[in-house]
């Protein structure tokens, strides 16, 4: 078993596309036609996302669409740099919500919280260890 990859669904294809292309410099590996389903390059994983209109065909009984103005999701998606501060000043410029401060954890990892546009919860991080 592999791990592939990661769907965020989102209002706006395009515009995910758009903010996670410009916050963390990933490159885009695809995007449908439709602009109801994209993917960006993040090495062996995928990250991609596809619309709220193709997760009400997925999800027939529905689901919690991520809200920026609610507390977020017990999950998040994770960068990691060897440049915490400056990521993040990145991803704020790109339309990020800070949510937390660089802090330095206890085993030395400095950590920091934004979320994208959206809604979704987005840590930045120095590697485990670094």
């Amino acid at each position: 078993m592999k791990f592939g990859y990661t769907i965020v669904y989102v209002p706006d294809v395009t515009m995910a596309i758009d903010f996670y292309t410009k916050a963390f410099g990933l490159p885009i590996r695809f995007v449908h036609e439709s602009g109801d389903y994209g993917e960006l390059d993040t090495g062996e994983t995928t990250l991609a996302f596809a619309s709220h209109i193709l997760a009400s065909d997925n999800l027939p009984n529905g689901y919690q669409r991520p809200d920026p103005d609610a507390p977020p999701f017990g999950i998040e998606l994770g960068f990691v740099t060897p440049d915490v501060p400056a990521a993040v000043a990145n991803a704020l410029a790109a339309g990020a919500i800070l949510t937390a401060e660089p802090k330095t954890k206890p085993w030395g990892q400095v950590v920091a919280y934004v979320r994208a546009p959206e809604g979704t919860l987005i840590e930045i991080c120095t590697p485990v260890g670094a």
